[in-house]
């Protein structure tokens, strides 16, 4: 019988825009590329430990999705309770940087394509990251899995506010978007905003950006999965193996 070693390759390089060595692991030969971003604390390797690679190696091996993990620079960003709220919005900007002019043109130099549209997905944080590169974005990713996400990181700012923050924050720019090209993208764009009511889970997150959407007319999927939307690793590896299987 003949079986099937799911593809894995892992890349390293150093980011002058984050200071610091970033990974990206590879699962897959071929198919949409998707880049997967870690939960607080997480790492690449983060999303094969807790199972969810094996959750959605069928849609790997297929071919239907090919995944790029990342890491996040969590502990110099939002997650830096040592630092000025200045530079924790500073070093978002940069990651959002770090993704579209580092990450993105790796894989579609590793796909071969470079215009294919991208996809993301991410759990809690990771979620966050997943929408917001989307919607700041759009014509480079086209589809996103945001499971149980956080979408407005005020609370990390002590109060304070720039741009930076403003641009990184998608409960506030989404409310205010008017810009055409922006709109024109994003009606292109396929956004799922998992949440439900299972443990641990806050569900106003998703419904608050959901609105803010709706309000200016961005299409995009509110799912509410019920009990089976909790916030812990059984239910995003479900998640992700439920959407897998009908991409």
């Amino acid at each position: 019988m003949l079986t099937f070693v799911m593809h894995r390759e892992t890349h390293y390089w150093y980011s002058h825009r984050l200071g610091r060595e970033m990974g990206v692991v590879v699962f897959g030969h071929f198919g949409p590329p998707m880049i997967a971003f870690p939960t607080t604390g997480g790492d690449e390797w983060e999303y094969e430990r807790n199972g969810v690679i094996g959750a959605m190696a069928g849609a790997i091996d297929a071919g239907r999705v090919k995944v790029f993990c990342v890491n996040t620079n969590n502990s110099d960003s939002f997650g830096n309770d040592r630092a000025h709220p200045r530079h924790r919005s500073f070093m978002q900007a940069q990651y959002d940087q770090y993704i579209v002019h580092e990450v993105v043109p790796f894989v579609r130099g590793h796909c071969r394509d470079h215009g294919i549209g991208v996809w993301t997905m991410g759990a809690s944080l990771g979620g966050y990251h997943a929408a917001n590169t989307l919607l700041k974005h759009p014509d480079i990713v086209k589809r996103c899995f945001a499971l149980s996400g956080v979408y407005d990181m005020k609370r990390f700012m002590l109060g304070d506010y720039d741009d930076n923050f403003y641009f990184n924050n998608p409960a506030d720019y989404c409310a205010n978007l008017t810009d055409p090209w922006a709109l024109h993208h994003l009606a292109s764009c396929d956004i799922h905003l998992a949440t439900g009511t299972g443990p641990w889970e806050h569900p106003a997150e998703a419904y608050r950006l959901s609105g803010i959407l709706a309000g200016r007319g961005i299409p995009h999927h509110l799912d509410d999965w019920g009990p089976q939307g909790g916030h812990d690793w059984p239910y995003w590896r479900h998640q992700m193996w439920e959407y897998m299987n009908h991409v």
